[in-house]
């Protein structure tokens, strides 16, 4: 188990986790940060205080209300949908591959994709804001034509791992995919 951190590619720290289970079946996890509880706190001051500030001039109470269920929403809204806590990918030889997300409320995502639908997978690129940016992906076979590609599938999607991570990660899961 090795356990290093790197970057996104906002230059904030996230760790991956590299676990080998056996020679044909290896897991590969990224974790951020947690929620901050200085952002949280941040965040809930300045709605409060400009709730505040309009209560003073309207001196109606349904503000201070209003802004009380806004956060509280906000806050629930924000940890069980946007932030998630860590990505994994399980690739498992002759079975197929498995991407999971942990939510920061505990929910979770899995998807499996079947080895017979994989063609391969690479390490792309794309243009995103005002940069140019890396990702692994799966390239899934099209079932009527076998050379072709039918779509692709962007892993660690939520944690954006920079090239030096996705590299690890890329000639691990070749180093199995050679073997099936």
């Amino acid at each position: 188990m090795e356990d290093e951190t790197y970057t996104d590619i906002n230059g904030k720290a996230i760790s991956l986790d590299c676990q080998s289970h056996s020679g044909l079946c290896r897991e590969f996890t990224v974790s951020s940060a947690k929620v901050s509880i200085g952002k949280v706190m941040v965040y809930t001051c300045s709605v409060w205080l400009f709730a505040y500030a309009v209560f003073f001039f309207t001196q109606n109470t349904a503000v201070l209300s209003c802004a009380i269920l806004i956060t509280l929403v906000g806050m629930m809204f924000h940890i069980h949908f946007v932030k998630v806590d860590h990505e994994s990918l399980l690739v498992i030889g002759s079975l197929g591959i498995q991407v999971s997300s942990s939510y920061a409320s505990g929910r979770e995502t899995t998807t499996f994709i079947e080895m017979s639908r994989i063609k391969d997978i690479v390490i792309n690129e794309a243009i995103y804001m005002h940069q140019i940016i890396y990702y692994l992906c799966v390239l899934l076979k099209d079932p009527s034509e076998p050379n072709a590609v039918s779509s692709v599938v962007p892993l660690f999607q939520n944690s954006k791992p920079r090239l030096n991570c996705l590299v690890k990660v890329y000639k691990s899961c070749q180093e199995i995919l050679s073997k099936c």
